[in-house]
């Protein structure tokens, strides 16, 4: 059994509370990305969404510690088994915020990163 990645959905930045307006600025006035307002859903923690080409680019403000919050998100075809997989090496997962247009979770590699996987609700 394996996991079935489909593509890379979104990658997560973390900037210094405080700092939102200023990653607006950059994001979105020097670099012309387009920020996504109007999904029909509130973000989760206060996150800032970018469409950046064919993936996102989320912000979200974090204090500085050991484990951050930064990661890639990876869209998979069947999350369930992807779940199964890392539970059957002894991979612990993270049950992430509800997200209503995708369902996921999360996982640290054995070197602390972080790393999502989602699979979008039709």
């Amino acid at each position: 059994m394996k996991i079935n990645f489909k593509r890379l959905d979104h990658i997560m930045l973390c900037i210094p509370p405080g700092t939102e307006q200023q990653a607006r600025d950059f994001y979105g006035g020097v670099l012309g990305l387009p920020e996504l307002t109007d999904l029909g859903y509130p973000l989760p923690h206060g996150a800032i969404w970018f469409q950046m080409g064919d993936i996102q680019l989320h912000i979200r403000a974090e204090e500085v510690h050991d484990l951050s919050q930064r990661h890639p998100a990876f869209e998979v075809h069947d999350l369930e088994a992807a779940r199964a997989v890392l539970e059957q090496h002894g991979v612990a997962v993270k049950n992430e915020s509800k997200i209503p247009d995708r369902n996921r979770f999360s996982f640290r590699d054995p070197f602390g990163n972080r790393i999502e996987l989602i699979e979008m609700i039709a």
